[in-house]
């Protein structure tokens, strides 16, 4: 068996058990979308050929969703660098910050509207804004719509 990247077997056990989806924020987020009669995909990939996933994707209004978890994705508020093995982890998590830059920016470029939130921020309060963006964007015009015009 190869050697673990992990500092120590405890972290490595910890990381394992971390979610990438279906996060406690995520689905707090979806439930009350969802309560407002709003319909989404989740983890979704909204454009095909970037190899990225939104947490939610209105696909019809084009908005991708991302609620980012502090420690992953490098907070200013709450990111507490590890102490230990912090050369393996400061360049990760700057990586991820890139890659989440990068993200935006392709998506932007492609017409969609990118939404980020913070793990940590109230999910009435996230809500509200997506649901304020999803109400105020227009449907796609690139999808086709079924029924009447």
């Amino acid at each position: 068996m190869a050697e673990s990247w992990a500092s120590s077997e405890h972290a490595r056990r910890t990381m394992v058990a971390n979610r990438s989806k279906d996060t406690a924020p995520e689905l707090a987020v979806r439930s009350l979308l969802h309560a407002r009669g709003l319909r989404y995909r989740t983890n979704h990939r909204p454009e095909p050929t970037l190899r990225r996933t939104a947490d939610i994707v209105f696909t019809r209004r084009r908005i991708a969703v991302f609620i980012d978890g502090c420690y992953w994705h490098g907070c200013p508020t709450h990111l507490a660098m590890p102490k230990s093995n912090v050369g393996y982890w400061a360049p990760k998590i700057e990586r991820n910050r890139e890659r989440d830059r990068e993200t935006t920016e392709l998506l932007k470029a492609a017409g969609w509207t990118v939404l980020r939130f913070w793990e940590h921020e109230s999910p009435a309060d996230v809500a509200d804004v997506i649901a304020a963006v999803v109400a105020s964007a227009e449907p796609s015009p690139t999808v086709e719509r079924l029924g009447k015009p």
